[in-house]
C-alpha cells in the first residue's frame, strides 16, 4: 500500500534587501560622466558668429534677387507692352495644363488681348515623347483665343536658366514680359537679365494653399542654384541651333523684336 504524499513545507520568500548606496562626494558624479565640453564666452561668441554668418550667406541669394527684381514685377493692366510675352511651364495632368500653368496662360492670353503682347513664347519640358508641356500650352492658348500663328514654342526648357538662355539664344528675344506665379516671378526676371534678356514679370496671383507654401520653400533653396547659374552662366542641357519662329510670328504681325 502506497505511503501518503506529504506536504512540501513552504520556504518564506525572501524581499530584495535594498541597499543604501553611499552618497557621492563632489566630485565623483562629473569625474562618472567624463569630462564635459566648457562653453566658454569666447566660444559662445564664436557659435552665435558662425550662426550669423550661415544665415547671411543662406539668405543672400534671394537678398539678390529681391534687389534685382522688385522694381520689375508688374500686374497685368500695368506691364509696359513688349513684344514678346514668355510663359514657363507648370507641369502636366493627363495630358493638360495643371491649374497653375493654367493660370499662367490666362494672363498671357489677357496679355495679348489687351495688346500688351504680340507673340507668346510657351517654354516647357518635352523631353519624353508622352509628356509634352509646349504643344499643351499652345492648344489651351488657342482654345483662349489667341491665333496659332501668333504662338511659338521652346520645347526644351526644363528649368527656368535654360529657358531664359534658350529665349536669347535660339529665338532672339531681347525684350520680354515674363509670365509666372508670384513666387516664381523673381527668379525668372533675375536670370533672365543675366541671360541678356530685358524683361518686366507679371506674377500670377494664387490662394494660398499647400502648392503656394511649396512653391514659396522650393525658391528659398532655388535661389541658391540661381545665384550660381547668374555668376557661371552655363549652357543650357541643349541649346541647338537658333530658331527663327518668334521673328516670324513678329513680322506676320508686323512687330519688331
Amino acid at each position: 500500500m502506497p505511503l501518503p504524499k506529504r506536504p512540501r513545507p513552504r520556504t518564506p520568500r525572501l524581499r530584495a534587501l535594498r541597499l543604501k548606496r553611499r552618497p557621492r562626494q563632489p566630485g565623483e558624479r562629473a569625474a562618472a560622466r567624463g569630462p564635459r565640453f566648457r562653453l566658454t564666452q569666447r566660444r559662445r561668441r564664436r557659435l552665435v558668429q558662425a550662426v550669423m554668418l550661415g544665415c547671411v550667406l543662406a539668405l543672400a541669394p534671394a537678398t539678390w534677387m529681391h534687389a534685382v527684381a522688385d522694381s520689375r514685377i508688374r500686374t497685368v493692366a500695368e506691364v509696359p507692352a513688349r513684344d514678346v510675352a514668355v510663359v514657363f511651364g507648370a507641369g502636366l495632368w493627363s495630358g493638360r495644363p495643371t491649374p497653375y500653368l493654367a493660370h499662367r496662360l490666362d494672363a498671357a492670353a489677357e496679355l495679348y488681348r489687351a495688346g500688351k503682347v504680340k507673340v507668346v513664347l510657351v517654354t516647357g519640358d518635352n523631353s519624353r515623347e508622352e509628356y509634352d508641356e509646349p504643344d499643351a500650352m499652345r492648344t489651351y492658348l488657342v482654345a483662349r483665343g489667341v491665333p496659332d500663328g501668333r504662338i511659338v514654342s521652346d520645347y526644351a526648357g526644363f528649368d527656368t536658366w535654360d529657358s531664359c538662355v534658350r529665349a536669347k539664344k535660339i529665338f532672339g528675344v531681347d525684350r520680354a514680359v515674363l509670365v509666372t506665379q508670384g513666387f516664381h516671378v523673381r527668379r525668372a526676371v533675375a536670370l533672365c537679365g543675366a541671360a541678356g534678356v530685358e524683361s518686366y514679370g507679371v506674377g500670377v496671383a494664387e490662394p494660398h494653399d499647400a502648392t503656394w507654401y511649396y512653391g514659396g520653400i522650393r525658391e528659398v533653396f532655388a535661389s541658391g542654384k540661381a545665384a550660381v547659374e547668374a555668376v557661371v552662366r552655363p549652357d543650357p542641357m541643349f541649346l541647338g541651333p537658333a530658331e527663327t519662329g518668334v521673328a516670324e510670328a513678329l513680322a506676320a504681325g508686323g512687330g519688331a523684336r
